[in-house]
């Protein structure tokens, strides 16, 4: 196994770590073709990444949200339906959520 493949293996164990102690009831699995958290109601696959440019859309949807609400945007996949849409918010604020 190469060594950059090594690291990008690593990286990716850490940040299943790293989510299994932040995100209340998940366990990392840590299985190739699994998910990579298991939660009981969510099935998580955990990425890291230097560069995303949804990092970018969301800086719009931060600077442009009213005070009190949480940002959140929605990406739409042309010539896809609506209802299969992504939806992008801060673990922080998905948290809050998945605790009330």
């Amino acid at each position: 196994m190469s060594n950059i493949v090594n690291k990008n293996r690593q990286r990716g164990k850490a940040n299943e770590k790293a989510l299994e102690k932040i995100i209340p009831g998940s366990k990392r699995i840590g299985v190739l073709g699994a998910e990579d958290l298991m939660h009981p109601i969510y099935s998580i696959e955990a990425k890291s990444c230097k560069e995303f440019v949804g990092a970018k859309w969301f800086e719009q949807a931060f600077a442009n949200k009213p005070k009190g609400r949480i940002p959140v945007v929605v990406i739409h996949l042309r010539g896809k339906r609506h209802n299969n849409d992504f939806v992008l918010m801060k673990l922080s604020d998905w948290l809050k959520e998945i605790d009330d």
